[in-house]
């Protein structure tokens, strides 16, 4: 089988598994508000034609052009780079050389980047299957996500599975399930508080990462257990044991030897450790949220009978978008996620061919008269998404 006829196969695997594992969960009791969820189906005729012809097109590409839908050398530079900068200022700071509080929040902050960059340009990939062909490299790269404190196999389903499934659905997408002090979705319950939320949003958005370190993964994994993506038992018991081995290593590198080692009072280095996370939250968020989180991306709802409108290829064009689509540099540092729109639609293919099918999907859309969403800037989107969130505030 040619790798171009594969995309079009592994396109659809991340929700294959999905409805695999509601199946198994059928005669659990499952929390209220997935109920519905479980029902959730895509139109399989509407637009058939528009997502047959968007396949057709893309695999001919990558045939024609006697490529694969992987990385290539530009992504191992780019692991290199990133992982570099996040792990070479964490070890200066551990052989307790530094003594000065600015250049310890200086290498922490330095690291915060690094650590984005590692969850948005080689994590994301790996974990999604495309990072590289031999999934072995994909399974171990996608560890960096445990590295930097957060648990591959839960991200896998909330991202991969629930979030490229259900995007922007209420209830089903769990990046828009937000506590309740945070309106993600205008089918979510309006309360007075979020009329500021544009203001204290980037607060918990620098948040958040700290909470993936803590409590989020463990909540997060309880709860995906009841709805059948880990076994319950002594199975889920070590999935436990091998999420929290991870995070007393990563506390062990990132915090606990500099506490021990760096000459400097303790809530300085607290502190600056915070300041890490901080920034790393900020980035990550700003990427990710401003491609769903816009005034013009729709967040549809199903019927009665859990029936959406419309295929699940169309789904994603009017869900998401794109932003900055000339800016190359950007592009590389977020790992090519401003290119949104293709990832959703192809998420088994490397973030370095977006670029190139982006004109494929930008052309194909308006041919067939499907919304294809992009943003000039990221300013403009960042703009955009605060727009958003005041609307969201008030109705």
């Amino acid at each position: 089988m040619e790798e171009s006829e594969i995309c079009s196969k592994q396109i659809h695997l991340d929700r294959c598994s999905y409805r695999k594992t509601q199946t198994l969960s059928t005669e659990k009791e499952v929390p209220q508000q997935h109920i519905q969820m479980k029902k959730l189906k895509f139109d399989k005729t509407g637009n058939a034609e528009f997502s047959k012809i968007l396949r057709i097109r893309v695999n001919d590409h990558f045939k024609n052009n006697n490529k694969n839908i992987y990385g290539n050398a530009n992504m191992v530079f780019k692991t290199v780079i990133m992982l570099s900068v996040f792990i070479i200022p964490i070890i200066i700071i551990c052989t307790g050389v530094i003594a000065n509080a600015y250049l310890l929040f200086t290498l922490y902050i330095t690291s915060g980047l690094g650590m984005a960059g590692v969850g948005m340009g080689v994590m994301h990939d790996a974990i999604h299957g495309s990072y590289s062909k031999n999934q072995t490299v994909n399974k171990y790269l996608g560890y960096t996500m445990n590295l930097i404190g957060a648990n591959a196999n839960v991200w896998k389903v909330q991202h991969n599975v629930l979030h490229h499934t259900y995007t922007n659905i209420d209830h089903a997408d769990d990046d828009i399930n937000a506590p309740f002090f945070l309106r993600f979705s205008p089918n979510a319950k309006l309360y007075w508080i979020h009329r500021f939320q544009y203001l204290y949003i980037w607060f918990f958005y620098g948040l958040s990462t700290i909470s993936w370190i803590t409590t989020k993964d463990f909540v997060r994994v309880n709860r995906y257990k009841e709805m059948g993506f880990f076994k319950k038992g002594s199975e889920f018991k070590k999935e436990i044991l091998k999420i929290l081995g991870w995070k007393i290593f990563y506390y062990s590198y990132a915090l606990v030897i500099p506490l021990l080692m760096a000459p400097l009072p303790t809530y300085i280095i607290i502190l600056a450790f915070l300041s890490m996370h901080f920034v790393t939250g900020i980035c990550i968020s700003a990427v990710f949220q401003t491609a769903h989180i816009v005034s013009d991306a729709s967040f549809p709802q199903p019927d009665a009978e859990g029936q959406m409108e419309g295929d699940w290829t169309v789904h994603q064009l009017a869900t998401t978008s794109n932003y900055a689509p000339k800016s190359r540099f950007f592009s590389w540092l977020i790992g090519g996620l401003n290119f949104q729109v293709e990832h959703h639609l192809f998420p088994n293919i490397s973030h370095v061919h977006y670029r190139e099918l982006s004109v494929i999907v930008a052309e194909t859309a308006q041919e067939f008269n499907v919304p294809y969403l992009v943003r000039d800037t990221f300013m403009d989107a960042i703009s955009d998404h605060i727009d958003m969130l005041r609307q969201l505030g008030r109705a």
